[in-house]
């Protein structure tokens, strides 16, 4: 594989409650173009301090794959959509194959 940003993607992590939840997001993010793939991981116990105390809550994981171009559109689509006061938005740069990073770019492309 090349050293090339070209074949830059990006993978943002975020959790919800449910799997119900969790599929509303993901086929939202798809029908908006402003992701490829969302793949949904169910965990089995999240364990975190909020507000001062800690809970113990079932969680759903989305991963999504985007292309670069997509950040800002997909961080303020989850801050206005997502049920969580604070949702987790982690973002990572992966390189990809040349013919995925092009199929991701060309389906997070923001057309909707």
């Amino acid at each position: 594989m090349q050293d090339c940003k070209d074949h830059d993607i990006l993978t943002i992590t975020t959790t919800v409650g449910s799997m119900d939840v969790a599929r509303r997001l993901a086929h939202e993010l798809i029908q908006r173009h402003l992701a490829a793939c969302v793949q949904l991981d169910a965990i089995a116990l999240s364990i975190y301090r909020w507000e001062g105390r800690v809970f113990e809550e079932p969680e759903v994981r989305l991963t999504i794959k985007t292309s670069p171009a997509m950040l800002e559109a997909l961080e303020s689509f989850l801050r206005e959509g997502h049920p969580y006061d604070l949702p987790q938005f982690v973002v990572a740069r992966n390189q990809a194959s040349e013919s995925y990073a092009l199929w991701v770019r060309a389906e997070a492309a923001g057309k909707a």
